[in-house]
């Protein structure tokens, strides 16, 4: 018998537990951003990267020029959100609270991001923010 073929979530999720997070985290801090290849596998880009062109998938569209935020475009998708991407924010959410919270203290900000997703997005539903932002 062959074994069971993960979810999307269980996937991501196992690719990020072997991401060195200080190591993110340290990127973060020196230049910005970080990049952690591997997450998604090539079909997952390429499925995801396919859905810009569908509308439906998406609940806004925000053209870069009107706002004087450069050039291009950018949409939000809408609920549900695609697996691989609730999956990744699912996962990788504990990992960066720490440092946007490390940060917040640098900043001399008061509170501190909750933990886990599900207290983060109860927080933004308190404060009114129920739509996705992904």
């Amino acid at each position: 018998m062959s074994p069971r073929p993960k979810t999307p979530a269980q996937s991501v999720a196992a690719r990020l537990n072997v991401v060195d997070w200080e190591a993110v985290a340290q990127s973060l801090d020196t230049r910005g951003y970080a990049t952690v290849p591997g997450v998604l596998t090539p079909r997952e880009c390429r499925d995801l990267a396919a859905l810009y062109a569908d509308d439906a998938a998406f609940r806004s569209r925000v053209v870069m020029q009107r706002h004087a935020f450069g050039r291009g475009e950018y949409k939000y998708l809408r609920y549900p959100l695609p697996a691989p991407v609730a999956a990744l924010r699912q996962a990788v959410y504990p990992h960066l609270a720490p440092t946007a919270n490390r940060w917040r203290a640098l900043l001399g900000q008061a509170g501190r991001f909750p933990a886990d997703l599900e207290g983060f997005l109860a927080r933004c539903h308190a404060a009114g923010q129920t739509r996705p932002t992904p």
